[in-house]
């Protein structure tokens, strides 16, 4: 059993709490699906994207749920069958005994599967969680969007842990492109999706305004529309957004995901401070 690897992999976590054990070891289970996908010839055909994807490749300050990823080509057909086989046979080596819930058979085109376990963390006896009797049960959800826009733009990223490996990535101007459709289509507040928005501006990413527009045209409030979408209606566009976007709301749902050193920049958090993050903006 390579239980080891996980706990020399615990080591670069600054492990505060019951809540920041569960939190890395989510993290840790996610790079293992990740190097297990990697194994098989699941990026031929997938890239990985989400704030996951921005979290594990690009260094994004937060942690993460779910992992999400978008076939490069249509395929309805798509299953996550066989490649849970392999995560699972993966993670049973590191001391998981996973339990997997695939709904790929559910209707519509993002495919969903369900990794849950509850063992890993008593093997490891992790000290905040061992004063609350135990850590909570892990749950991880994958999605693959099988029909995806057109315009996206991937590229190969290498992976180290727990062994060298690559995968198919999104680009960064695509993955701000896929965030700024969920923001503008997202009919409540996540403020995990505008902490990454403010980590895109920081970074002075451009849109890949061609997937935006791809996006828009095939859900949301523009569907069907066949918008240009530029810098300038980008702007305009995201500028209403925040102007009507529930700050206490969307605080709310950050604050669990980020470092307490974070928690104070909450305040922060207002109209205005996110109008100005587009000056920021190529």
């Amino acid at each position: 059993m390579k239980i080891r690897i996980i706990e020399e992999r615990l080591k670069k976590y600054e492990l505060t709490s019951a809540g920041t054990d569960l939190q890395a070891i989510r993290e840790i289970t996610q790079e293992l699906i990740l190097y297990s996908l990697s194994t098989s010839d699941f990026f031929t055909y997938a890239a990985f994207q989400g704030g996951t994807c921005l979290r594990i490749i690009h260094g994004l300050n937060r942690f993460s749920e779910d992992m999400d990823f978008i076939l490069k080509i249509k395929d309805p057909s798509f299953s996550w069958q066989s490649y849970l086989s392999l995560i699972s046979t993966s993670l049973n080596q590191y001391g998981y005994k996973i339990e997997l819930q695939d709904k790929s058979d559910t209707a519509g085109v993002v495919k969903k599967a369900f990794i849950k376990d509850d063992s890993i963390g008593k093997v490891l006896k992790l000290a905040y969680s061992a004063r609350q009797g135990s850590i909570k049960k892990i749950r991880i959800k994958l999605e693959i969007d099988t029909n995806p826009p057109g315009e996206g733009k991937f590229e190969t990223k290498f992976i180290g842990f727990p062994s060298a490996s690559s995968i198919t990535t999104e680009t960064i101007p695509t993955l701000l492109a896929g965030k700024s459709h969920a923001l503008l289509c997202r009919p409540y507040e996540k403020g995990r999706d505008w902490y990454d928005f403010l980590w895109y501006m920081a970074h002075k990413t451009p849109v890949n305004y061609q997937r935006l527009a791809s996006a828009l045209n095939q859900t949301g409030p523009w569907k069907g529309q066949e918008l240009s979408v530029n810098r300038k209606w980008y702007i305009s566009e995201m500028k209403k957004k925040i102007e009507n976007t529930n700050w206490d709301r969307a605080k709310e749902d950050v604050f669990p995901f980020i470092s307490q050193q974070e928690h104070h920049s909450l305040s922060l958090w207002n109209s205005q401070f996110f109008l100005s993050a587009f000056e920021q903006l190529p």
